[in-house]
């Protein structure tokens, strides 16, 4: 079931142990880290996240690039690098052979950590939020290359949905042409990040981490490659209410568009800007989200590997 792991790789001790094993790894992505978040509540998110995996048994494995060195798993000083250097770029899968082969620093987007991920025989990853396509994408052509990731690298993502300053329903039409499996966990409804509800059914619904492995399983066991995604809710206690958010979100994007910022700086200056229209609120349930998504992560890890 196992690949040996790309030679180019860094791989920390003890997710090469893991994995030699056939034990539960859960890939973590750095991109909010180093750009979804603040300092240092970022570096403490990653910190927290990380403990969280380990107490499940899992070996967590946080993706980045230090010194132009593609790395999977980190130590606590490598975190705070990431966290705290203003020199990290932001990395997607076109980005990756620019920024090794100069011997940059990168943090990972979702895309280029799933390449990452399986390029280290890592079959779980647990994000924030999906990219997809961007609002006015008709015009723009703005879509995230998280999508065409996951129709083409057999990685299972866990997140909360598809970040919500993004077009979900046409992010859910572009998954099903991309033979994309979108299972929520536990709800008819796909969540919007921030917000349990989207107005969007859920194409599939699970209720257990066992259902999400076997899907896993059969899936890549008929030879049908390409990823899974697995759409957790936010839990009900920690989220912003849609129509709220909304108008919100909305705010942001006429900020961004005032400014003219537009590609890959365009999420973290809405995510930025969404922290400051909210007080802090929505960094709240940022972290909250992701620390119920390595939960699950990691109890689907266990069961896949099991």
């Amino acid at each position: 079931m196992s690949t040996p792991p790309h030679p180019a790789l860094q791989i920390a001790p003890e997710v090469a142990e893991a994995l030699a094993a056939g034990g539960p790894v859960v890939a973590l992505e750095s991109t909010i880290i180093s750009h979804g978040m603040p300092y240092p509540q970022n570096v403490a998110m990653a910190t927290e996240v990380e403990g969280i995996v380990r107490e499940h048994g899992v070996v967590p494995a946080t993706i980045a690039i230090l010194d132009g060195r593609l790395c999977i798993g980190l130590s606590p000083d490598q975190l705070e690098l990431l966290a705290s250097d203003g020199n990290v770029t932001k990395v997607s899968v076109r980005d990756l052979p620019y920024v090794v082969a100069r011997g940059q620093h990168g943090a990972t987007t979702v895309a280029a950590t799933m390449r990452l991920a399986a390029m280290a025989g890592i079959r779980t990853f647990v994000t924030g939020g999906l990219g997809g396509v961007h609002r006015g994408a008709q015009q723009t052509f703005d879509v995230s290359a998280d999508l065409t990731e996951l129709g083409q690298t057999s990685v299972a993502v866990v997140s909360a949905g598809v970040k919500s300053i993004l077009d979900i329903g046409l992010t859910l039409e572009t998954l099903e042409t991309l033979g994309v499996p979108v299972l929520a966990f536990g709800s008819d409804e796909f969540p919007s990040f921030y917000s349990r509800s989207s107005g969007h059914a859920a194409p599939m619904r699970v209720d257990t981490a066992a259902e999400v492995a076997a899907v896993m399983r059969t899936k890549w066991d008929l030879g049908i490659e390409g990823g899974v995604v697995i759409a957790n809710p936010i839990p009900a206690e920690d989220e912003i209410p849609a129509d709220e958010i909304g108008a919100i979100i909305d705010q942001a994007l006429g900020d961004m568009d005032a400014l003219g910022i537009r590609g890959k700086d365009a999420t973290p200056y809405l995510l930025g800007r969404i922290i400051e229209i909210t007080g802090g609120a929505s960094l709240t349930a940022n972290i909250a989200l992701v620390r119920h998504n390595a939960r699950l992560g990691a109890a689907i890890a266990v069961e896949y590997a099991g």
